[in-house]
């Protein structure tokens, strides 16, 4: 009786479906290598020198912020982040997705990078340039999508405690149990330090201050099966920033809250359906660089972002993917703010702006697998809309010296983007691809003026969509086993560029040039030889400003803040298992502050270490230390007056499961 038992158990395990959850969205379809993608894997995103996402990001060459500074020391307003020199103010132009859920502050459009922590990431991949296509719009610049991992990447608990030799410390912890066929995720990470000093010595008063950063978030996430091939992925992130810049009092903060739930089908229909809400909020105390008092007070930037997406794949035979489907992102948000006498601190004015930006696209897109070469091809359509803007700003009495509403915009964009990829044979594949895209104005650029003193930059409720043109072509080369090469040659320009453009002395306004254009190479290389890599990328841009009327004068200028060359090179040594001892060094060339190329940013070249010791048990000893040259790295220069970006910062601590 017990054998018989048995063999009927073992039975009915065979005829059970095999189900397994991933967490992740549908497979990436055969096209996308006929685009510039690089994709980062989760050891070198749990071994970034800071601990930081920005970091692991600069390993593709021509990632950048607004500024150069990172996101502990930082105003969280700047942390645009773009690719391919296609810059040239604060918001991002690259389409930042964190498991398919756009990142981007609903208000001003920068990433919360703070709040992204790179060990609860399994992968990272790039695209640079591509357009908009089933993304979503926003993508002018590219596409960075970030996949969180799950409980077997994680293992069931993990942490560390590493300290620095300032007095900053980073924590993080997880637990990620498996739940029958399914997982859960809870994680935490909290970041705090006294900073450094991001003025120069010969320029520090008495109100000057270190650089001090609060950070913390919480991360929940739960994947289950609902049947054998759909599964049902839900999460959820609150995070809190605080930061101080320069000066005693220049305070800023950042807050989020985000839910999103997603189903993922991947039966003989495939679907992918999406939906999430974002509520974040924003204040920055302005002090005076003359008096060193407060002279604007933003106290409040509350916005909500409100989105999703349906993606639908219908069986139509095995040479072809057909993606078909929809997306949809509103965002509202208002400023609150005061502005301060230097003088006598007394309130000058009280001002409040806002309104609602919406965008709905509908999207096909075609992979046909043919032999050795693989075509793509696809269209989107976006109805848009700029609605119910408004600025008022009141004297110190309650009487309103300007009250304006702005008339309600829409229209509809098209765009499209196609490519092929010609698998030659013997490692070398060619490929070549066109695209179009588009990006709204954000509810920053219309409606908030901002203040980096003594300079005021004006909104501007007029701006228009900027649109991508762009095309390129390439090769990836894998010879044997552990080496690649890629190289990739480019043309983009962005239409109606929103530029921060000088209008007077100390004054500048948020205006549409005719096109930032930006043409270029980008290599990348990874080798393996035995217990040794090496990764490289390096990207050499020429762009420029087309400009006439009243940005005549930016005509053939190069764009602010991009520069024209960009470097970073890994090399690793893993001698046993749990070791680690990696070098990073990355090069980025000079740059220029402002518009009229007034100010220059001197190139900089920094040197990271990485080194991880296990200690048994699952324990490992990490040391890491940043710009260990201690190299001089100047992150703003406004006529002279200068902040500076990390220097030489020693890291020593504990990590405790799988990393």
């Amino acid at each position: 009786m017990p054998a018989a038992g048995h063999a009927q158990q073992s039975e009915e395990s065979v005829d059970r479906p095999i189900i397994v959850v991933t967490g992740q969205g549908l497979d990436e379809t055969p096209a996308t290598p006929a685009y510039d993608v690089q994709t980062i894997d989760r050891d070198r995103i749990v071994t970034a020198t800071s601990g930081r996402i920005e970091d692991v990001l600069s390993d593709v060459a021509g990632f950048q912020q607004f500024r150069r500074s990172d996101s502990r020391s930082s105003n969280p307003s700047a942390q645009g982040v773009t690719l391919r020199a296609l810059g040239g103010n604060a918001t991002s132009r690259a389409l930042v997705l964190l498991d398919g859920v756009p990142m981007a502050d609903p208000f001003f459009g920068y990433i919360p990078l703070s709040a992204i922590a790179p060990e609860r990431l399994s992968s990272v991949r790039v695209t640079r340039g591509g357009g908009s296509g089933a993304f979503g719009a926003g993508a002018v610049a590219g596409t960075i999508e970030l996949e969180s991992a799950d409980a077997a990447t994680l293992g069931f608990a993990s942490g560390s405690l590493i300290v620095g030799h300032r007095g900053a410390s980073e924590a993080s912890a997880a637990l990620a149990p498996e739940l029958g066929s399914g997982f859960a995720v809870i994680s935490g990470r909290w970041d705090r330090g006294p900073g450094f000093y991001t003025t120069p010595a010969d320029q520090r008063v008495p109100a000057s201050v270190r650089s001090a950063y609060d950070s913390w978030s919480l991360g929940v996430r739960g994947v289950a099966p609902l049947t054998g091939d759909v599964e049902l992925q839900a999460s959820a992130l609150i995070f809190g920033d605080q930061r101080t810049l320069r000066f005693e009092g220049a305070d800023s903060t950042s807050s989020g809250q985000d839910a999103s739930i997603r189903l993922v089908g991947r039966g003989t229909w495939q679907v992918d359906a999406l939906a999430y809400v974002q509520a974040r909020n924003f204040s920055n105390i302005v002090i005076s660089s003359t008096r060193f008092v407060p002279v604007l007070d933003q106290r409040r930037t509350p916005s909500t972002g409100l989105g999703g997406k349906f993606e639908v794949r219908p069986p139509i035979g095995d040479a072809h993917v057909l993606r078909l489907g929809m997306d949809y992102r509103k965002s509202s948000g208002g400023l609150q703010e005061e502005a301060f006498s230097a003088f006598t601190g007394n309130l000058t004015a009280r001002r409040r702006a806002g309104g609602d930006n919406s965008d709905l696209g509908l999207f096909v897109e075609d992979d046909w697998t043919h032999g050795a070469l693989v075509l793509t091809a696809g269209a989107r359509a976006d109805r848009w809309t700029i609605n119910n803007g408004y600025f008022l700003e009141r004297d110190s009495t309650g009487n309103a010296v300007i009250d304006s509403q702005f008339a309600d915009r829409s229209g509809w964009d098209i765009s499209f983007r196609g490519g092929a990829l010609l698998r030659v044979g013997s490692g070398l594949d060619l490929r070549a691809a066109a695209y179009s895209g588009l990006r709204l104005p954000t509810l920053n650029e219309l409606y908030r003026p901002f203040v980096v003193f003594p300079v005021v930059t004006l909104a501007n409720e007029a701006l228009e969509n900027e649109a991508l043109r762009g095309f390129e072509a390439g090769l990836d080369f894998a010879p044997t086993q552990g080496i690649s090469f890629s190289l990739t040659a480019f043309d983009n320009k962005v239409k109606d560029a929103v530029a921060n453009v000088t209008i007077a002395a100390n004054l500048r306004q948020r205006r549409n040039v005719d096109a930032v254009r930006a043409r270029g190479l980008e290599l990348g290389a990874q080798a393996q030889f035995g217990d040794f890599s090496v990764n490289g990328s390096l990207a050499w841009t020429d762009a420029e400003v087309e400009g006439s009327g009243f940005s005549a004068a930016l005509d053939g200028m190069r764009p602010a803040q991009t520069p024209k060359l960009a470097a970073s090179a890994t090399f690793a040594y893993v001698p046993a298992r749990g070791w680690r001892l990696a070098t990073t060094l990355r090069h980025v060339g000079s740059q220029f502050e402002d518009d009229l190329e007034t100010d220059i940013l001197p190139a900089a070249t920094t040197l990271d270490a990485f080194v991880q010791v296990p200690l048994g048990n699952r324990f490992s000893f990490i040391l890491r230390g940043e710009n260990l040259t201690d190299s001089t790295i100047i992150t703003r220069n406004q006529g002279g007056s200068i902040d500076l970006g990390v220097p030489l910062t020693l890291w020593a601590g504990i990590r405790f499961g799988k990393w």
